[in-house]
């Protein structure tokens, strides 16, 4: 008994001492740490996604970067989305011939083709990060790097002209919040429907306001204190409102799934809206192990996509090894958006190459079919005492 208390206040002082690292600490301090605030360091000094976090809140008025950053409560959620995935290790394969992986690269999310297996996430207020263009890189980024743009409902541009900025044959989603007024909600979906939107992303994790202390400190919090009817039933009632599919955003346990593939839903997407909703739930990567442990014939049964926390290849490979579809960024194009176009191309460009390189490293040939052997996905808490009592 003694043992298990030693052992366990050993594990939480260990756990408590070290430090939680918004971004890790790869010298970027010490070769722009001079460059004045209010400026963005040069585009060339960009060598990894958590490098646009970094220069943004460099370059960015504080209030704009809050909106962006902040996460609900404490922000436990936040911070777990990004320090969850190295809780379960990799386990390569070696010599094995990896020579044709990037030809893998490319997938279709639900039917529609595009050159990697991510997406740009639904996130608000472009402008915040570039105020002459919006949304303008973030849809131009992605049709250059031909993947997935979902335009979120609050955009500073107007779905219309989301439609207008997008290259012929260029396939972006809507992001919707609806209330209980069927004109309103109709009209919702036939503009988006009319701007060439191929899918809706419903989101259903936003019942209620989050509860957000980092935004309200800077004044750029939600004002909406409505509550929003979001039920099974009522998802049913809306597909008979379009005949553009209905993505479910926002789901968060193996049980809420296998709900949705019984009511027939078109996608569900594995979201716990970056940590800014409700403080202490799990991230989308603990969801999809439940899933594979528990009803892994679901990945067949339905597409499914995942967000959170997302910063490396490693990451994205950890997800697609469980079944994951495709995987979302909301945060870094945010961010690499302050650049505009060129910052959105390097972000995509980056992850690209670290995806292709992080597959070849660890033995998986094709990325359409990723084992799920490569991750140990045990107990994560990796530490070990040795106590004689």
């Amino acid at each position: 008994m003694r043992s298990a208390v030693f052992v366990s206040t050993l594990i939480g002082a260990a756990l408590a001492e070290r430090p939680f690292l918004n971004e890790p600490d790869t010298g970027i301090e010490d070769v722009f740490g001079d460059t004045p605030d209010g400026e963005l360091i040069p585009l060339d000094g960009i060598v990894g996604l958590p490098d646009f976090d970094w220069a943004a809140r460099k370059a960015m008025p504080i209030a704009n970067y809050s909106y962006y950053r902040n996460g609900a409560g404490g922000e436990w959620s936040y911070r777990n989305n990004l320090e969850i995935h190295n809780k379960y290790p990799l386990r390569p394969k070696m010599m094995v011939d990896i020579l044709d992986i990037e030809s893998t690269l490319p997938t279709t999310i639900l039917g529609y083709n595009v050159s990697a297996p991510f997406f740009i996430s639904p996130c608000s207020r472009g402008a915040y990060g570039n105020p002459e263009g919006a949304e303008r890189g973030l849809i131009e980024g992605a049709a250059a790097k031909n993947i997935l743009y979902m335009a979120a409902f609050y955009a500073n541009l107007p779905i219309e002209e989301i439609g207008e900025i997008a290259a012929d044959n260029q396939t972006f989603f809507r992001q919707v919040y609806l209330d209980q007024n069927d004109t309103t909600t109709q009209s919702v979906f036939d503009s988006a429907a009319a701007a060439g939107a191929k899918a809706i992303i419903y989101t259903v994790d936003s019942a209620a306001n989050g509860v957000r202390h980092r935004a309200a400190r800077y004044g750029v919090g939600s004002a909406d204190t409505a509550y929003s009817y979001i039920t099974w039933d009522e998802y049913a009632r809306l597909k008979t409102l379009t005949d553009l599919p209905i993505i479910i955003k926002g789901l968060q346990t193996v049980e809420d799934v296998q709900e949705a593939v019984a009511r027939g839903a078109d996608a569900v997407y594995l979201s716990n809206h970056g940590g800014r909703q409700t403080d202490g739930v799990r991230s989308p990567l603990e969801v999809a192990i439940e899933i594979h442990n528990q009803a892994p014939e679901l990945f067949s049964q339905i597409e499914i996509y995942a967000d959170g926390g997302i910063r490396y290849g490693t990451d994205v490979l950890r997800l697609l090894s469980l079944g994951i579809r495709a995987v979302g960024l909301g945060r870094p194009f945010m961010y690499a958006n302050v650049y505009g176009r060129e910052g959105v191309e390097k972000a995509i460009d980056l992850l690209r190459s670290e995806l292709a390189w992080d597959a070849a490293n660890n033995g998986v040939t094709d990325l359409r079919n990723v084992s799920s052997s490569i991750v140990s996905y045990g107990p994560f808490l990796n530490l070990c005492f040795c106590v004689q009592v």
